[in-house]
């Protein structure tokens, strides 16, 4: 599941189709027209006309589901494995003076400081130059202890064994500057000697002082090059060019010095929250440092508090950003706005209980996203262009400034990351992808975070995203908004599409509970027909899910299905609180464990479970009895009930979950 890091092949970097793509490909075609044929029979022959309450809203979930699935299937049509040479492999190679400067931001807010503090110890030991590289705490509770955390931190980095080498080779370079300097201040007697004679003397005035040129000669041995040699330069502007080197000289002293001060490279920012002005959460904690003046870098990476990059981040992911010009012979920038790595997680328990593991979304899902320029940006694990971050976002700053003067005030919380929603990460990708900027998707795992070990934090975590999503929406709905091509507005309307799927499986779960206990059938036959239409859709829809979901472990897939299908209630939720106008709030997922049993947090699906529990029960009571009418259909509509309360189980299970405890 990593981004293949051989270097055998030509050029820097390459990209080809997954594996196993065209018979992806072959299956999905065949899965949609089973399914186009599938969706026909049931509009044309099977809607049962006597329960119709029950029978459409069935037939609705199901045409949602269906296109779903054929954006599903659409998204996955170009998915890219790109193959990448480190930034210190690249051919002809970048001179390492050429290298880019980096900020490295970690975002925080009430964090424990130890948690920080291990982010930021494997940022600062990222295999880069370290003059440039910064790395930066933003702290977005201004806290006492997190800034006393920086300061130590920072001091022992300046006592580094790398750090010490370089103020070394700083402290000898101003030496030697001022040292020319003050040779250069023991010629200025001469100079004006040399001026005084040249005045005196009409018939030289316009020549070369051969004396002046003697005692210069040493001079010149050290001075920067320069086009013509002394005996071009009239006498008159000898004054004038040590006027230049003197000026030179102090500036570069001045620069040396500062170089000195700037080995400072873990800093500390706190942003001021003036009362009755939007903070914008993160994305608010994110402008200020970049507009506050603080920072500099070329490229920005954005990581979490808990997310502990690799030493090879920087030199994996830096090579995208430049494409080699044959006719110039340099590297030249070119439009890639962002690259978004892997994310994954040092904490998961055995088994997965709150479904973390993203593989299929960091895997074939941001791959299809990258075969189309719409790869999402998440948040973390992420290296963005400042130039592009900054140059979008005043764009849309401007845009709102436009509509409301009143949001000059908060101009330095604005104009870089969408503030837009409280999932500013993908409104932010949106954004740089509609004004023409591109992005990649790079399949390797080069940092690694906490998940929330409970299920509390779990589904703060998972509201936050979806009423983000929705948010984004209404906002910038991406089937409108200008300068996204066809296929980006498909990928960012598939993921906001999806998050209304909550009042579809209601729909599905419900079907057999009111069968067992009403019979009523929201189709009109389970019979040949039936058969004859739905297994064969279903059969082929789940070869082209295993299709795409190839090389990812099947209790991982399995543990995605059960918590798309339980997060039902919430997903409601979400949507229901962002069309009512309900505020919301960016919450922070806290990073240590929430102890406690959550059923109350799941009553929902305990009342779904147990319903469809003793509907099955009633069942076979029926049965037992000889009371039972149409066995099959009640055969049929218990097989599903069981599926259901499969896939149910994940999230009650991990209500009650409880770490295992240390011996």
């Amino acid at each position: 599941m990593t981004s293949v890091s051989l270097t055998n092949f030509s050029g820097n970097s390459r990209s080809l189709l997954k594996k196993r793509t065209l018979l992806f490909r072959y299956l999905a075609e065949i899965n949609l027209i089973f399914g186009i044929w599938y969706l026909q029979w049931r509009v044309t022959h099977s809607i049962n006309f006597d329960a119709l309450w029950i029978s459409i809203p069935l037939l609705i979930a199901e045409i949602y589901s269906y296109f779903g699935g054929v954006m599903f299937v659409i998204g996955l049509w170009r998915p890219l494995v790109r193959q990448i040479k480190s930034l210190d492999q690249m051919t002809p190679p970048i001179p390492r003076a050429d290298w880019p400067t980096v900020d490295v931001f970690v975002t925080c807010y009430n964090e424990p400081p130890e948690i920080v503090e291990e982010t930021a110890k494997a940022a600062l030991a990222m295999d880069y130059p370290p003059i440039k590289l910064r790395v930066y705490v933003l702290d977005d509770g201004n806290s006492a202890d997190m800034r006393t955390m920086t300061e130590r931190l920072c001091i022992e980095d300046l006592q580094s064994a790398q750090l010490q080498l370089e103020a070394e080779r700083i402290d000898a370079e101003h030496s030697g500057l001022l040292e020319r300097l003050k040779q250069l201040e023991s010629l200025t007697s001469n100079t004006q000697a040399a001026e005084q004679w040249l005045q005196t003397s009409e018939s030289v005035m316009n020549q070369p002082a051969a004396g002046f040129v003697q005692n210069l000669r040493s001079l010149i041995l050290w001075l920067p090059p320069v086009h013509h040699t002394i005996s071009n330069y009239p006498a008159k502007t000898l004054r004038d060019r040590l006027m230049i080197e003197r000026k030179t000289l102090e500036e570069a002293i001045y620069n040396k010095e500062l170089e000195l001060v700037e080995l400072a490279r873990f800093r500390y920012i706190a942003r001021p929250k003036t009362p009755g002005i939007a903070h914008h959460a993160k994305a608010g904690n994110i402008n200020y440092a970049i507009f506050s003046g603080e920072t500099a870098g070329n490229f920005i990476v954005t990581l979490d508090a808990d997310h502990i990059p690799k030493r090879n981040f920087l030199k994996r992911v830096l090579p995208y950003f430049y494409t080699y010009n044959l006719s110039t012979g340099k590297y030249d920038q070119n439009q890639i706005a962002f690259v978004q790595t892997r994310q994954d997680f040092y904490n998961i328990p055995p088994g997965d209980p709150f479904g973390h593991r993203a593989n299929l979304f960091y895997g074939p899902l941001q791959q299809g996203k990258d075969g189309m320029n719409a790869a999402f940006y998440t948040g973390t694990n992420a290296i963005l262009r400042r130039e592009a971050l900054v140059s979008v976002g005043l764009q849309n700053f401007a845009d709102e400034f436009a509509k409301d003067e009143k949001r000059l005030d908060e101009f330095d919380l604005v104009g870089g990351v969408s503030s837009n929603s409280i999932t500013e990460d993908m409104n932010t990708a949106m954004r740089l992808h509609s004004a023409g900027w591109k992005s990649i998707y790079h399949n390797e795992l080069l940092a690694e975070g906490l998940a929330p070990d409970d299920l509390s934090s779990t589904l703060k975590q998972r509201l936050r995203w979806a009423q983000g999503t929705i948010q984004v929406l209404l906002k910038e709905n991406p089937l409108t908004k200008s300068g996204l091509t066809f296929w980006q507005r498909l990928q960012y309307f598939k993921t906001m599409y999806s998050y209304f799927s909550g009042f579809a499986t209601l729909v599905f779960i419900a079907c057999p509970i009111i069968y067992f206990f009403t019979d009523i059938v929201p189709v009109k036959t389970y019979g040949p027909d039936f058969a004859v239409h739905f297994f064969p859709a279903f059969i082929i829809n789940r070869l082209t899910f295993l299709t795409a979901t190839w090389g990812i472990p099947a209790k991982e897939v399995w543990r995605s299905e059960q918590y798309a299908i339980a997060l039902f209630p919430l997903l409601i939720q979400a949507v229901w609180s962002v069309f009512t106008g309900k505020k919301i709030n960016f919450q922070v997922t806290p990073k240590q464990r929430q102890s406690g049993i959550y059923l109350r947090l799941v009553w929902p699906q305990l009342l779904v479970f147990t319903l469809t529990i003793l509907g099955i029960l009633w069942n076979l009571y029926q049965s037992a009895t000889g009371h039972l009418n149409n066995p099959d259909v009640h055969l049929l509509n218990s097989v599903w009930a069981i599926y259901n309360l499969l896939l149910l189980w994940a999230i009650i299970r991990a209500s009650v979950w409880q770490p295992p405890k240390e011996v």
